[in-house]
């Protein structure tokens, strides 16, 4: 697995690192918050570890970050603070696991092949198809007539959502609800400049290929396949 580790204390943020090359995994190392919710939204993690005391924006602060710019990646924290109430918050708060410091680092990785585990044993449709359309949601690609497609983790949430529902209008309120993840204020067109910036990669950039993105006037939004109307 490649993972992130979001860690200021250095001497811990090491071993852990060194630790999980070790057990064959491939561990990049955050310092703040601030880079690690950079580095999550430029790389496709499988698990983010999360510390909670982190300078600038603490650990709470860095999950809702994620998930509000639409990064689904699941976190394991890893802090000492272990009261029960810190547990529930940041379970609240969008983590899947939650590891009180300090931890036997057999623990840690016992619990990440657990993540293995549920990855292959439920796994998502692998890739997600609509005409000349693929989304790949274990390598986290996306190609257009074999063309490989660079969308951001918003855009590729979006589209995400449209392929799980070919040829259907998904509404506004579904696309914020799913997408962003958070209150979300429906008077804004964040969602319609976002939807220009992935009709102008899936379909302006291929002007001899049909359009598939299109807008339902008062409804919302579908990815349509030319030939379902044949």
């Amino acid at each position: 697995m490649r993972i992130l580790v979001i860690e200021d204390e250095a001497r811990l943020a090491d071993f852990v690192q060194q630790g999980l090359a070790q057990a064959g995994h491939l561990a990049d190392v955050a310092d703040n918050g601030a880079t690690g919710l950079e580095m999550a939204a430029a790389t496709p993690y499988d698990v983010i570890l999360l510390d909670l005391m982190l300078p600038g924006q603490n650990g709470l602060e860095v999950l809702r970050n994620l998930r509000e710019f639409g990064l689904r990646t699941p976190v394991i924290i890893v802090s000492a603070l272990s009261g029960t109430e810190h547990v529930i918050k940041g379970l609240d708060a969008g983590a899947v696991d939650y590891l009180r410091k300090p931890f036997a680092f057999e623990e840690l990785l016992a619990r990440l092949r657990i993540w293995q585990r549920t990855a292959l044993a439920f796994p998502e449709a692998p890739v997600l198809r609509l005409a000349d359309l693929e989304l790949d949601l274990l390598h986290r690609r996306v190609t257009r007539a074999g063309q490989v497609l660079s969308l951001t983790n918003r855009e590729f949430a979006l589209l995400e959502l449209l392929l799980r529902s070919p040829n259907r209008v998904v509404t506004k309120t579904r696309i914020a609800e799913k997408v962003w993840e958070v209150d979300f204020d429906m008077g804004s067109n964040v969602i319609e400049v976002h939807l220009s910036q992935l009709r102008r990669k899936v379909d302006r950039a291929f002007p001899h290929l049909p359009p598939l993105v299109e807008t339902v006037v008062g409804h919302g939004y579908r990815l349509h396949d030319p030939a379902a109307a044949r």
